[in-house]
């Protein structure tokens, strides 16, 4: 029987798979390719699953991914839109994700 620990763990690996794979491994803002993070655009808190949803995350670099954590260089909105996704589609995502849970 799997825990909820190593759930977690399969749904951040899912999540990470699938944001780079959509992204096609590169930084959304500057096509980097190297050491990428799976940028969770709405807080991960903020959402049931814990965001884990390919439509709340977006592929960056470690310089574009710092500048957003601490500057809110680009806004969430921007964000969802260069996924072609928004806030109330990541919501859905994770309700429904939650319900197969």
């Amino acid at each position: 029987m799997e825990t909820k620990k190593q759930k977690l763990k399969e749904l951040r690996r899912s999540f990470r798979e699938q944001v780079f794979e959509r992204d096609n491994n590169q930084c959304r803002l500057c096509n980097c390719k190297e050491n990428l993070d799976a940028h969770h655009i709405t807080n991960r808190n903020h959402l049931p699953m814990y965001g884990y949803v390919v439509s709340n995350g977006i592929t960056l670099c470690p310089e574009h991914h710092l500048s957003i954590e601490q500057q809110d260089a680009i806004s969430s909105d921007k964000l969802y839109e260069m996924i072609d996704s928004s806030f109330g589609k990541a919501l859905s995502d994770c309700v429904k994700l939650e319900e197969v849970q």
